[in-house]
């Protein structure tokens, strides 16, 4: 946050892209959960109900990550931007502008390193749970459930809360 106060233009601009594809992919690991939790409840009936947004979101998620990091538009992936900015800094005759320029450069290649851990940590985590959803499905995996089963409190016992 302090980077965004000191630098107008790398701050905000280079974190946001990050903000919405962790918030995305966070879609994608709950959407796994929820798959996850209805197969262990035997509800495979309503596995469309968690299966077409989770595959709708992997879809968009995961491209619009790849493009994000990897676009030859400098406008748009963060690496052709990086380079673009470089070639500038050593076309400029300031010595203090190419170095700025250079550090937002750096500054970019770090976001598409961070990008592309986020993207491969949900995609481990899309590929176990789907390891998990088929071993349970057929049966080779024994469904533990760690939930306590449901107690009804009576009124006096919830006076004493």
């Amino acid at each position: 946050m302090y980077e965004g106060v000191i630098d107008p233009l790398g701050g905000i601009n280079s974190l946001w892209p990050l903000f919405g594809l962790a918030n995305q992919l966070l879609s994608v690991v709950a959407l796994c959960l929820g798959t996850t939790l209805l197969i262990k409840m035997h509800k495979t009936k309503y596995l469309s109900v968690t299966l077409v947004p989770l595959s709708f979101m992997c879809a968009v998620t995961f491209s619009a990550g790849y493009l994000k990091v990897f676009s030859p538009d400098p406008r748009l992936g963060f690496l052709s931007g990086a380079g673009s900015l470089l070639r500038e800094a050593t076309a400029m005759a300031d010595p203090t502008k190419a170095a700025e320029l250079a550090r937002q450069a750096a500054v970019w290649r770090f976001d598409a390193l961070v990008a592309v851990f986020f993207l491969l940590l949900v995609l481990g985590i899309v590929l176990g749970s789907a390891r998990q959803w088929w071993q349970l499905i057929r049966g080779t995996r024994r469904v533990v459930l760690h939930e306590n089963e449901f107690v009804p409190i009576t009124a006096t016992q919830l006076a004493q809360f």
